[in-house]
């Protein structure tokens, strides 16, 4: 399978949009995630056209390279050549039935996030200059924060019982989304500048160590316990549609109620 790879935002936008359309035909959970990177991805443009970020043109830079970890993963997993761990167990729990939509969500987060986002931070940067792009790193986690802030209220229109289970668990999926963006928030920042100044023969290895930390988290989140585990399967359950289905309603989320919007 060819592995495609956008070179522009607007490009990264296209590939998104052919991973999803590709996810609805299959009823694959692969396009739950993407969908809610896709509006990510929207916003960092409006961001840069509109002048939110320090440097525009470095910020463009970074988003492809960021995205363009997922969209290889992405096609590696197709191909059934090994994508890096933390997405190969990601893509692989999208294949089964009992993963909540706010786990998919989740998973996809800690790889992009923990793994990706470090990375492609340190790619655009030297060790001398990494500091400069701190004011930009923390307007992109300004973005992912408002998940915390929003997933909630749009979810319940996926999971009509989800307001009676955050009653009885004590919002159990606030403590969940909250670990994964602290985590994220910690942890990827701090890799970043470990990573720029490691050696080009050795930045492989360093990524494979990171990735199999990051995949540790990964199962975490999809088996966090008996309890919250089984409280989990009672939500999928009652979980409306089909994949393509939730997708949709995502991206009717999306379209019609901005107030709404996950990312």
């Amino acid at each position: 399978m060819n592995i495609k790879q956008a070179t522009t935002i607007d490009e990264v936008i296209q590939l998104l949009d052919e991973i999803i359309e590709v996810s609805k035909l299959e009823q694959s959970a692969v396009g739950l995630f993407t969908m809610l990177y896709r509006e990510v991805t929207v916003r960092i443009k409006e961001g840069i056209k509109d002048g939110s970020f320090q440097n525009g043109e470095r910020m463009e830079k970074l988003d492809v390279i960021f995205a363009n970890r997922y969209i290889r993963a992405y096609y590696e997993y197709k191909s059934k050549e090994k994508a890096s761990e933390c997405w190969e167990f990601s893509f692989q729990q999208a294949e089964r039935f009992w993963p909540i939509v706010l786990q998919h969500l989740l998973l996809g987060i800690n790889a992009h996030v923990n793994l990706d986002l470090g990375v492609a931070s340190a790619e655009v940067s030297t060790a001398e200059n990494i500091t400069d792009l701190k004011s930009d790193f923390d307007q992109i986690n300004i973005i992912l924060s408002n998940l915390v802030v929003h997933v909630e209220k749009c979810l319940i229109k996926i999971w009509p019982t989800l307001t009676i289970i955050l009653k009885l668990t004590g919002k159990i999926d606030n403590f969940f989304i909250d670990f994964s963006m602290k985590t994220a928030r910690d942890g990827a920042w701090k890799f970043a500048n470990e990573f720029v100044v490691t050696p080009e023969d050795q930045r492989e290895v360093c990524i494979q160590a990171r990735d199999k930390r990051i995949a540790e988290i990964a199962r975490l989140v999809s088996n966090p316990g008996y309890f919250v585990s089984a409280v989990f399967k009672f939500i999928r359950l009652f979980e409306r549609g089909d994949v393509a289905q939730k997708i949709i309603n995502l991206q009717i989320i999306e379209e019609k109620q901005p107030e709404c919007i996950v990312i």
